[in-house]
């Protein structure tokens, strides 16, 4: 006799066993997902017990978004406060709620002749030190509430406005069937800056208004969107090739001095002892450096340099350490001692 559906108990989740994972995954985030959603995914597919991101990108938007794993974890904020590239498209002549094409339509305007003499001049009025009023729809913190959850009630609340920088701005027209007439931008910019804020801006500096139709990160510190993994590749992979596209937790440090340590000297500053040095032994004043033992080769951590002393910053614990030196006998390649060299973003020269 068949047992009624309604007595048919659910299936159960298969329980995943999670194991330490240390390094740096570039995810090119796919259109929809939350960064969180994402970072989830990834660590769930990589069975990590430990993982963070480098930086929230809306779910409208996509591109390089570094997952950070394990002892990676200690050293994000170099990403969160790294400058970042931006392309996206600003359809002209409406503004939404949300200042992007998720939100609500709330004005419409009529969209004057965009001409190259137009483009020109706003493209020197928004480039250099800026003044930004961030958008209500952002996760910005007023009095311990993201400021998201006031505009879903409708509330607007008083914001003070944040100096950023857009180093470089590129502007073209574009064709998009969503509007009277878009403009495609290319913004090289410092942390903080609020892309769809931009927009509106620019929107406002026409005289008709924009909303962001589409957003794309390129580059974020160094690191660019050729050098990224899908989610959906990621899905298809072997476990040990999804291993294989982690870079080292040095990654994040790559642009920094390098200072390595005897075993003597590695053994005290792993245990967070600051180390005296030899006039110019850890070399110039600097405020931050990566931190190495050379026997066995070991990435330790990151420090500062202040008259010949080396100050201990974030450290690895022994077993992070020890967990890295196994991974880089498993997969050397991608797990060398050696980091990759930084990459330079074009758009910054």
């Amino acid at each position: 006799m068949s047992t009624p559906s309604s007595h048919r108990q659910a299936p159960t989740r298969q329980k995943i066993q999670r194991r330490p994972v240390h390094g740096v995954l570039l995810l090119d985030k796919p259109l929809g997902f939350s960064s969180n959603q994402a970072l989830q995914k990834a660590k769930w597919l990589l069975r990590a017990d430990k993982a963070g991101h480098t930086g929230t990108l809306d779910p409208l938007a996509t591109g390089v978004l570094p997952l950070c794993f394990g002892a990676a974890t200690k050293f994000s904020q170099l990403q969160l406060d790294a400058d970042k590239t931006y392309e996206a498209v600003l359809l002209l002549g409406q503004k939404t709620s949300t200042a992007d094409a998720e939100g609500d339509v709330i004005e419409t305007r009529p969209v004057p002749a965009i001409t190259p003499e137009l483009l020109a001049e706003l493209t020197k009025r928004f480039t250099g030190p800026l003044a930004q009023i961030p958008p209500m729809y952002s996760a910005l913190k007023k009095d311990g509430k993201a400021l998201y959850e006031y505009a879903r009630k409708g509330e607007e609340v008083e914001r003070e406005a944040r100096h950023i920088t857009i180093y470089k701005l590129n502007m073209a027209l574009a064709q998009d069937p969503r509007a009277q007439a878009a403009i495609k931008i290319v913004v090289s910019c410092s942390k903080g800056t609020y892309i769809r804020t931009l927009g509106e801006d620019i929107g406002e500096a026409i005289g008709c208004g924009a909303h962001l139709g589409s957003l794309r990160r390129l580059e974020t510190g160094g690191f660019v969107a050729s050098q990224c993994v899908s989610l959906a590749a990621l899905e298809a992979m072997s476990e040990a090739e999804r291993d294989a596209c982690l870079l080292p937790p040095q990654t994040l440090l790559a642009a920094y001095p390098r200072v390595t340590l005897d075993a003597d000297n590695a053994g005290r500053f792993l245990s967070g002892m600051r180390r005296r040095g030899q006039a110019g032994q850890w070399g110039a004043d600097a405020p931050l450096v990566q931190v190495y033992g050379d026997h066995p080769p070991a990435f330790l951590g990151s420090a500062h340099v202040t008259a010949d002393e080396l100050i201990p910053q974030r450290l690895l614990s022994p077993i992070e350490v020890s967990d890295i030196l196994q991974a880089t006998q498993r997969r050397p390649e991608s797990f060398a001692l050696e980091p990759p060299d930084p990459v330079t973003a074009s758009l910054h020269s």
